[in-house]
């Protein structure tokens, strides 16, 4: 019978101790400026503790921040640090404003604290990469890395090991059984000198020049794959498969666990467990807030609707939503027809249909702004993919890829794509190409921080564009 087994974090006790370690940073600089400032302690600063490592763990841990080091770089990490600390920080200010009313934070030893726990945190974290990077520059704890499968993925795991030469990583070559032909345009790197073959490999490893095999031959070679690892185990390295997932299109992919049998995900919305009530929450209260600021410019533009064309001020159009489901967008009428069949014709330059005031509305994207009804109903979310006509998603679901992917998250009024310049009337094929591309680029590398970018973002280019009429 076939032995079986479960895959593991990575550095998972490490990792526990870095969480350990910045929560000990945090604590021991605020009792330290509990006495240099000689302050009275108050049992409010407990709960401000507590919170404070609380929010900043989960934040930290919400960005990958413990994952293993060796595979991120020292700038990413110190973004991490940062955005996670002024996000707990801004929330527990928040609590205090609206609920508490303790005023503790206008004190000047917290906001010494505010300022010195960060600093203090990146640069403890720089300080123990610095110490590895010279321990293992110096030969300490290096890892000599082989790479089996002269392959596309085989170059770009090189690549990555030799940008990262403070990771102790040291690229020893590739072995591979067959003659390798390095087609011109096959990729961006140099063609690849073969070390020796597997059994090169076999007596290398027994040798001791190998520490780490890494194995990134085609998942159809499966014998293979197999038969070298059989052979691999009469020997003490390090072992790695790589599976080649980029052959695929990814969206959204993470690991996830069933019982101890790992499945990949290849098409999956960013929007689970508690991710998607942040999400929803975001859209509530910025919902909210939004709806209270353009009330009264709403009721003007309804107003000056019905004075200046015949209809209802709402047109009611039927969309693709979360999961293909049809819903019901709305906007501030701008033509004299309200289309909403099998075939809808998209607005142009110069359209006779279009209102002298509908024209204003529509290059300014006012006419946008009862969406956020269907933003706070839950239907769309402030961020997202447009949505389309459900005659056009017809349309371009068979010329375009991946089309009905960016209905794996709910549409947005606003999105990537609309703040990259892809906003407006898409009249050739190139111009939705490029919608739908940063349309899944957002789903790809969705966080709350990218919400809060393209929602600044738009008000600075969102609104008007060239494009919309």
């Amino acid at each position: 019978m076939a032995r079986q087994g479960k895959i593991r974090r990575y550095d998972s006790k490490i990792n526990a101790i870095s969480r350990l370690i910045d929560s000990g940073i945090i604590l021991l600089t605020f009792f330290a400026l509990i006495d240099i400032f000689q302050v009275v302690w108050q049992p409010l600063y407990v709960w401000g503790l507590l919170f404070s490592i609380l929010l900043f763990n989960f934040f930290a841990e919400s960005q990958d921040a413990y994952r293993s080091w060796r595979g991120t770089n020292l700038r990413e990490e110190i973004e991490i640090v940062l955005i996670s600390w002024v996000t707990g920080i801004c929330v527990l200010v928040l609590l205090d404003v609206f609920v508490i009313h303790s005023h503790v934070y206008s004190e000047p030893f917290i906001a010494v604290w505010i300022i010195a726990t960060p600093i203090e945190l990146i640069a403890w974290h720089a300080m123990v990469r610095m110490a590895l990077g010279i321990l293992r520059s110096k030969g300490y704890n290096t890892r000599k890395i082989a790479i089996v499968g002269a392959t596309p993925l085989g170059k770009r795991l090189e690549f990555a090991f030799n940008k990262m030469d403070w990771s102790g990583y040291r690229f020893v070559g590739y072995y591979d059984d067959r003659k390798i032909k390095n087609t011109e345009g096959e990729s961006r790197f140099e063609p690849v000198t073969i070390e020796g073959n597997i059994e090169q490999l076999i007596e290398d490893c027994k040798q001791g020049k190998v520490d780490s095999v890494y194995i990134t031959l085609a998942m159809a070679a499966e014998h293979r794959i197999k038969g070298l690892v059989e052979k691999l185990a009469d020997s003490t390295v390090s072992v790695y498969f790589v599976p080649d997932f980029f052959t695929f299109n990814l969206l959204n992919s993470r690991w996830i666990d069933h019982q101890g049998i790992t499945a990949v995900s290849i098409y999956d919305s960013p929007f689970t467990g508690l991710d998607s009530t942040i999400k929803r929450l975001e859209d509530i209260l910025l919902s909210i807030v939004i709806l209270c600021i353009v009330a009264l410019p709403m009721l003007a533009i309804a107003i000056a609707i019905k004075l200046t064309s015949k209809g209802p001020v709402l047109f009611k159009q039927n969309r693709y939503g979360i999961d293909g489901e049809k819903i019901r967008v709305w906007k501030f009428r701008s033509m004299t027809v309200a289309d909403d069949g099998s075939n809808i014709v998209q607005a142009t330059k110069g359209d006779s249909r279009i209102t002298p005031f509908g024209a204003f509305l529509r290059r300014t994207s006012l006419d946008e702004l009862p969406q956020f009804f269907n933003a706070l109903s839950g239907d769309m979310s402030i961020v997202g993919p447009r949505p389309h006509a459900v005659a056009h998603n017809e349309e371009y679901r068979s010329k375009i890829q991946g089309y009905m992917l960016r209905h794996k998250v709910k549409p947005g009024i606003t999105g990537l794509a609309q703040i990259n310049g892809f906003r407006g009337e898409t009249d050739t094929l190139d111009k939705m190409e490029g919608r739908i591309h940063y349309d899944l680029q957002y789903i790809q590398s969705w966080s709350l921080w990218l919400d809060l970018k393209i929602i600044f973002l738009t008000i600075f280019k969102g609104f008007t564009d060239k494009n919309a009429y």
